[in-house]
């Protein structure tokens, strides 16, 4: 679920001639249109290039203390390039961005500078108004309208890559719970808020890739009241269906995912025994399964947590008409995630954001027969492999 806005139609009043005006002036100068960004990046890799031949070519002219403190810096900058060129380029040919229309003279920018602009404000939370200054863009509201088109391609270029239902995205998950000791799981769900305007619903695989995100629900409403209104909670079954069965010592187990405490209990949904039903010895059967759920519902809480991190303005507060924008640039952050994946780009190495605002209160309604059934068999399977181990 992506928020959508509505726009008020204004009627626009012709302007009454003055008997006897003088003649306008002579209009400024239009904005020189700024140097393309892929140039610029070459020539950053070029200057690294020479940077490290120089260094290495005149290492006996300077002091030790000098190569040791420059050698780790140009390094860290040449690894850093060769990161950043290659995946900065597949996304712009990913998204493929529109070419400036002859009628939008403000938005008359190149694809890779929009790009670049867009990224910058993403990943550092730059103001519209910086990010027009350090980029030489006309005004804040191109930088900012240049962010919102770059967010949207983003949405609709990269979609394929939540694709729930594509071949195998399913299958290819369960390995990396079943290393987890969740034999049979196929993804973790989870819920984060996003400041004060909105609650994310999404379901990651144990790589921590986003396999399906909502977003744009009342930060008031409970994830057991947003749960039955996704597209998840309705292709759940078609996602699932003509599955292999995980056949275990205490019965056959079907394909589910992982789910918080605050969602209620399902076949396709395993949420943890409530406390109160877990015995207080650690090695009780339950407390075994609670254990193996929190960590691996861990992986969705890290995937919020890198999104976060990496993308510093869906921290900032939003206010007023931007809040509408904010699932755009949600899901924008979660397919920038799964891209950066995908090329190969490292994890940031900090997690971001604050844990009790994500805590939401456990579901108290009725308990599915079938459900209980599937997670006493999983928790009697992890007891019997803990005590073998």
């Amino acid at each position: 679920m992506v928020a959508s806005g509505s726009k008020r139609s204004r009627r626009a009043r012709a302007p009454i001639p003055a008997p006897s005006s003088p003649p306008p002036p002579p209009a400024p100068p239009a904005p020189q249109s700024p140097p393309q960004l892929t140039s610029l990046l070459a020539l950053l890799a070029s200057s690294v290039t020479l940077a490290l031949r120089f260094a290495s070519d005149r290492d006996l002219l300077l002091l030790p203390s000098q190569t040791l403190a420059l050698d780790p810096l140009l390094l860290s900058a040449a690894r850093a390039v060769s990161r950043l060129l290659p995946a900065f380029f597949q996304l712009l040919h990913a998204l493929d961005l529109p070419a400036p229309a002859a009628s939008s003279s403000s938005l008359a920018l190149p694809a890779d500078h929009k790009l670049g602009a867009a990224l910058f404000r993403l990943a550092h939370a730059a103001p519209a108004r910086a990010v027009a200054r350090r980029f030489g863009l006309p005004s804040p509201a191109v930088a900012a309208r240049a962010f919102y088109e770059v967010c949207r391609a983003i949405a609709d270029r990269l979609a394929m890559l939540l694709d729930l239902a594509a071949p195998d995205r399913i299958a290819r998950a369960v390995p990396g719970f079943c290393a987890l000791s969740l034999p049979n799981c196929c993804g973790a769900l989870g819920y984060a808020r996003f400041g004060e305007a909105a609650i994310a619903q999404a379901l990651v695989d144990a790589d921590g890739r986003f396999l399906d995100v909502s977003i744009g629900w009342d930060p008031e409403m409970a994830p057991a009241e947003i749960l039955p209104r996704t597209k998840l909670y309705t292709s759940q079954s078609i996602v699932l269906a003509n599955a292999p069965q995980g056949e275990l010592i205490g019965g056959s187990v079907p394909r589910y995912f992982l789910g918080p405490a605050c969602c209620p209990l399902l076949p396709w949904l395993v949420t943890p025994y409530k406390h109160g039903n877990a015995t207080d010895d650690l090695l009780s059967k339950e407390s075994i399964f609670n254990h193996v759920h929190a960590h691996g519902l861990q992986v969705v809480k890290s995937a919020f947590g890198h999104v976060r991190a990496r993308w510093r303005l869906l921290e900032e507060c939003w206010k007023g008409e931007c809040q509408e924008a904010l699932p755009y640039v949600v899901v924008a952050g979660c397919l920038l995630h799964n891209f950066l994946i995908k090329c190969g780009e490292p994890m940031p190495e900090e997690i971001q954001g604050n844990a009790d605002a994500d805590e939401f209160v456990d579901f108290e309604g009725e308990k599915d027969k079938e459900g209980e059934r599937i997670r006493d068999v999983l928790a009697a399977h992890l007891s019997l492999v803990s005590r073998n181990q």
